[in-house]
């Protein structure tokens, strides 16, 4: 590994292990003009010491240069989002229901989950609903769950015993240190109101929730949930950012779709991914074409085998190349 001392002192979690570098190349600059007098030979171990302390210090950086980039690739932050799709009433239940099954997931893997923005429908439903995740692997574990989701079932309200079928949209946004793409502030538009729900008094008494547009796609983000305006609004832009790059990265996965159409987890929203079947007590993810039982046990938040096997299926790709 190149020593590289500015490089390692801009960075706060390698500064102090800089600094310690840093005394070392003195120390053996010293030694060396040492080493060029009548007792030069006496300076060899020295020399060696200092080396070998030298590379300790170096394998301590790349460490954390290499956990670095292994969080920059899969973040332990990400913002669950899900929006009813077809089926009115129904689709928003089932919404909720999926939101559930991931908060269940998150408190099984120790991960905090709050609650960034919603919108509800008058049974209760969401019509859409932001949750931030953070804990160790939350993308890695989960980021094959972007795109629609299907349920088939008979809704509650349907008197006839109609099978109903009813969808939702599940994009899992990570949230990265370094953003790939640049915001012209001109392109934003930002809009304040007063936040709903948990919160307290002045939570709905101020201006404090933001939803910020990006007027060159139409894509929006919202925070609701933190006490002030400025807070709201720096979340809902790291969520905006989140979500242009994801778009970005849809468009670049499409020029690869007809040489790799086997591929899954192109984090494309309007792919149609899972299916739950209620009266068949049955998922089933149509990427790789396999199938799970006891739906309720599965809603509660019991996925592991699903997205084991998604990752499974990824890896194996990924050895055939």
């Amino acid at each position: 590994m190149d020593i590289d001392l500015p490089k390692f002192k801009e960075n706060p979690k390698t500064a102090y292990f800089a600094v310690e570098l840093e005394r070392l190349l003195a120390e053996e600059a010293e030694v060396r003009e040492f080493a060029q007098g009548e007792l030069g030979d006496l300076a060899g171990d020295d020399l060696k010491r200092i080396e070998e302390q030298k590379q300790a210090v170096l394998a301590e950086i790349e460490k954390i240069f290499d956990r670095e980039k292994t969080e920059e690739e899969f973040p332990n932050e990400v913002v669950l989002e899900i929006r009813a799709g077809v089926g009115g009433e129904e689709a928003a239940l089932f919404a909720e229901e999926l939101a559930n099954m991931y908060q269940a997931y998150a408190v099984q893997k120790g991960w905090n989950s709050r609650l960034l923005a919603e919108a509800k429908t008058d049974l209760g439903g969401y019509k859409e609903v932001s949750i931030e995740l953070r804990g160790q692997g939350v993308y890695e574990r989960l980021r094959f769950e972007t795109g629609v989701h299907r349920v088939q079932r008979i809704p509650a309200t349907e008197k006839s015993g109609r099978i109903h079928t009813s969808t939702a949209s599940v994009a899992i946004l990570p949230i990265r240190k370094k953003h790939k793409f640049e915001i012209n502030p001109a392109d934003l538009e930002i809009e304040r109101s007063r936040a709903g729900g948990a919160g307290g008094q002045n939570v709905n008494k101020v201006e404090t929730a933001v939803r910020i547009i990006h007027k060159p796609t139409g894509l929006d983000a919202r925070s609701q949930v933190e006490r002030s305006q400025n807070a709201n609004r720096e979340r809902a832009m790291a969520v905006l950012l989140a979500k242009l790059e994801q778009l970005q990265e849809e468009k670049d996965n499409a020029k690869y779709a007809a040489q790799r159409a086997e591929q899954i987890g192109t984090a494309d929203r309007s792919e149609k991914i899972r299916t739950y079947n209620v009266l068949q007590d049955r998922i089933t993810d149509h990427r790789i074409k396999e199938s799970w039982h006891n739906l309720p046990n599965i809603m509660a938040g019991n996925i592991d085998a699903i997205l084991d096997a998604l990752q499974n299926f990824t890896g194996e790709l990924g050895e055939e190349e």
